[in-house]
């Protein structure tokens, strides 16, 4: 599992699956950031993983400080099923 942190908003939500660096990914959870008091555009913090990880994140089996945090534009995702 990794926290993907994506600038901009190419369109996802909660379960869509994405295409990243070359790898799909499935997000498990997104919080939106920035609407009232933050850049100049939002940005969407993304739990993302195999599907084989989504048992650990549905079961909190997981540090999320220690997750692998990741930076991306929302230009550099490609959006496979956006749930």
């Amino acid at each position: 599992m990794k926290r993907l942190i994506v600038h901009g908003d190419p369109g996802i939500r909660k379960d869509a699956v994405i295409e990243y660096d070359g790898e799909e990914y499935v997000c498990f959870g997104v919080a939106r950031q920035g609407d009232w008091h933050g850049p100049d555009r939002p940005q969407l913090w993304c739990t993302i993983g195999s599907e084989d990880d989504r048992e650990d994140f549905e079961l909190r089996n997981f540090v999320p400080m220690h997750l692998e945090t990741l930076s991306a534009d929302a230009g550099a995702i490609s959006v496979v099923e956006p749930a």
